[in-house]
């Protein structure tokens, strides 16, 4: 199974930037990944920014792709729960898991309509940039778990 990671702009934190960098090279032990930074869009109300946002988003995910949108409102897992999520996935047979964050104002309705999934990584109000490392650790926590190796404990 391959990994696509999308997200708008790029992560200019170097701390969050070095740590996301760190998570996908550790991934890559255990599944090819491919990153996406969509250049952030302009608008003249976030409503436009959203759509045009969308288009994009939409456009970067092939057809088949499996996609996981983050999202506030979306489904809370643990750890394991999300591990044996991947798992599931893994092992039914999807070719490309595309794991995918929107821009400040979030993620358009047809874009969420697309998703597969909808998950929440904390009812906490994270940054998107926070949001980015939560998310590859616990892509890289997940294949651990899988894996039977010690990371997780």
């Amino acid at each position: 199974m391959k990994l696509h990671f999308v997200w708008i702009g790029k992560s200019k934190d170097r701390h969050c930037k070095a740590l996301i960098s760190d998570y996908i090279e550790r991934i890559g032990y255990f599944a090819s990944l491919e990153l996406t930074e969509l250049k952030e869009v302009e608008g003249s109300s976030e409503a436009e920014v959203i759509a045009k946002e969308g288009v994009k988003l939409i456009e970067s995910i092939a057809r088949d792709d499996f996609v996981i949108a983050l999202d506030e409102k979306g489904e809370h897992m643990g750890s394991r729960d999300f591990a044996e999520k991947l798992g599931t996935l893994r092992d039914g047979g999807v070719k490309r898991l595309a794991f995918v964050v929107g821009g400040f104002a979030g993620l358009s309705e047809e874009f969420k309509d697309r998703a597969n999934l909808k998950w929440s990584l904390s009812r906490l109000t994270l940054t998107h940039e926070i949001a980015r490392v939560v998310l590859a650790e616990q892509v890289y926590r997940a294949f651990t778990l899988l894996a039977g190796q010690r990371y997780h404990r």
